[in-house]
This record gives structure tokens, sequence and C-alpha cells, in this order.
């Protein structure tokens, strides 16, 4: 985690360096997030649930190569619900059905390729693609003692979207969570990773 966090320091002062020759934009983000936990071996059902994000984002883009990077600080919902009463090992403690939320400030940091070159339809829509690293700072999360939490993850990202009228964009991702996101206390292995789909507008000025 200390290396990624060094890395992400270091791109983000290359990027000041070069910030000059290129064209930086910011603004508001909100969407709808939906979760699944992915879990090392299939025990109990477990069924997606629907979160949900908001935060600010940054763009910048360097003129006439359509590539650019975002970034962003935002509040993300996700976690999902687990069947754990399906198993008598929690049963016997009185689990049944339980709602894991985690709540996490997270720092998106992709790169983007914005396709602008087409004879003026660029100021009315214009496609993007992006994809990255995300780190994920967990600040709370569900009571739920039979579960161990980690403190924070790692995800890589990918997604596209469109931007409309030069300051709306509409993007849909997809979050593969690298590190663990939570474990249970009585199956040591028993580990989960988050699996997110995210939908996402923002207003750039």
């Amino acid at each position: 985690m200390r290396r990624i966090i060094i890395c992400l320091v270091v791109l983000a002062t290359m990027i000041g360096a070069g910030s000059v020759h290129a064209q930086f934009r910011y603004g508001p983000v909100a969407g709808v997030d939906f979760t699944d936990l992915n879990f090392k071996q299939n025990l109990i059902t477990v069924d997606e649930s629907t979160g949900f994000s908001a935060g600010i984002m940054g763009e910048m883009m360097f003129p006439g190569i359509g590539f650019g990077l975002d970034i962003g600080l935002m509040y993300v919902q996700r976690g999902a619900t687990l069947h754990l009463g399906e198993k008598r090992v929690w049963a016997y403690d009185g689990y049944g059905t339980e709602r894991s939320y985690l709540h996490y400030v997270d720092i998106p940091l992709n790169l983007r390729f914005k396709y602008t070159r087409l004879n003026g339809i660029e100021d009315y829509v214009a496609p993007f693609v992006f994809g990255g690293p995300s780190l994920s700072f967990l600040v709370a999360h569900s009571s739920i003692h039979a579960l161990e939490y980690a403190r924070g993850e790692f995800g890589l990202s990918v997604g596209g979207g469109l931007e409309i009228m030069r300051n709306w964009q509409v993007s849909a991702s997809y979050t593969w969570g690298m590190s663990y996101a939570l474990k249970t206390r009585l199956l040591d292995d028993f580990s989960a990773k988050n699996r997110t789909l995210n939908i996402r507008l923002a207003y750039l000025f």
C-alpha cells in the first residue's frame, strides 16, 4: 500500500509539471453503484446490493492528442447481502441474512482518451474511455461481529461514457477489488473482494 501511495504522489508531481500545456476542469460527480462481494469459496449465497457515490473529480486533457487524466475524491458505499444463516457455524450465533455496508473514501486515478475530432459534433457529444487504479479507505461499516474488515482496498477500473454539451459527462465503469475487503472471523480463509458496477453523472466547469 505504501508503494502505491508513493507512485501516485510521483505521478501527481509529473502531472503538475506538465499541466501548463493541459486543459484542467473540475466539478461534482454522483452516481449509483451495484456491488457484489466475491468470496474465495462458494459457501453461502451472496446478493448484489445497491449503493451510491458522490464527490468531486478533476479532468486534465492534453490538447491535440485526445489523452488525459482524471482524478477524484469521493464517498462510496459498497457491500452486499450475505446469507450467513445458511451455515450452522453462523446460524448458531443468531446470524441470518445480513446486509454488509462498507463506506469508503475513494481516490480514483485514470488515464482517459476522448475522441474529439468529430467535425464539430464533439461540441454536442464526444465519447471517451478510461481506466486505472483506485485507493479506497474504509471509514465505516456495518456492525456484524462475524466479519473482520480491511482498513482499505486497492482496485482497478475500466469504463467509458459520453461528454454532452462540453460540460456533462455520463459514464459507466466496472471496478475489480484487488485486495480483500472483509473476511470471516471463524473461517480464516473465507475472504471477499468487492466487484462494483458504477454509473455516474458529472458536471465539469
